[in-house]
């Protein structure tokens, strides 16, 4: 990346030369993202990748949903639930099917922050997945019908500050008690980067898990910084 057409030229010319490549111009898909770039800027989506994985739930006909994850939804593991009665949440059969599903949808949160957090709750039971799990996951691809062509906007215009935004609940895994971490950051309007996570361990007050959380976001502000200056910015 640069701004010396030159140079770009040149190394283009190496880089044929020495393996010969080809150069296909500016990007409009690549590996299911979709590249538009408009007067404001470069438009990150995946469109086309939500109607596939809508059509593989075979949720084609179905009522779009308002919310990726109810709230307070409380999800657990088999062995948690051992001894109390769940005879309409069994595992299931076939863990592929919810393994492939979340596995896309993991991928699918490059473009799609607003289901960071639905993502990472389901991301825990990819070993032994239940009924309620399979539920959950295909209320994820409901919202997602509802909101197709929602991505990341890239915008020409940055006054090069960086801003960053975290928060953290507390002890919400009914499990492990652990908190759960999210942040996002922008540089101008463009959104940079973001993650929702659970906490490494458990904290013994909400402001301690507060702190966590900042201190996470901040070790990835540094990291952003360096590379910035690495890039002459």
């Amino acid at each position: 990346m640069g701004n010396d057409k030159i140079a770009i030229e040149d190394f283009k010319n190496f880089l044929h030369a020495t393996f010969h490549i080809k150069d296909l111009g500016a990007p409009k898909y690549f590996l299911g993202i979709e590249i538009a770039r408009f007067v404001q800027g470069i438009s990150l989506s995946q469109r086309k990748f939500i109607m596939e994985i809508i059509s593989e739930a075979g949720l084609s006909g179905c009522k779009p949903a308002v919310i990726p994850i109810e709230q307070n939804t409380k999800l657990t593991t088999a062995e948690y639930d051992k001894g109390i009665s769940q005879d309409d949440d069994l595992t299931l059969e076939d863990p592929s099917i919810y393994q492939r599903l979340v596995g896309k949808l993991i991928y699918l949160t490059m473009t799609r922050p607003d289901i960071s957090y639905a993502v990472q709750t389901l991301s825990q039971f990819m070993h032994s997945p239940k009924q309620s799990h399979m539920n959950a996951a295909l209320k994820v691809v409901k919202y997602l019908k509802k909101c197709l062509g929602l991505g990341i906007l890239l915008s020409r215009r940055c006054n090069m500050e960086m801003t960053a935004y975290c928060d953290a609940d507390y002890a919400t895994c009914p499990m492990s008690r652990r908190s759960i971490t999210g942040y996002c950051i922008k540089l101008g309007d463009s959104l940079l980067s973001w993650k929702t996570k659970k906490q490494a361990t458990v904290s013994l007050s909400s402001a301690e898990a507060e702190y966590r959380a900042m201190a996470k976001t901040t070790c990835q502000i540094v990291w952003l910084r360096g590379l910035l200056k690495n890039l002459g910015i």
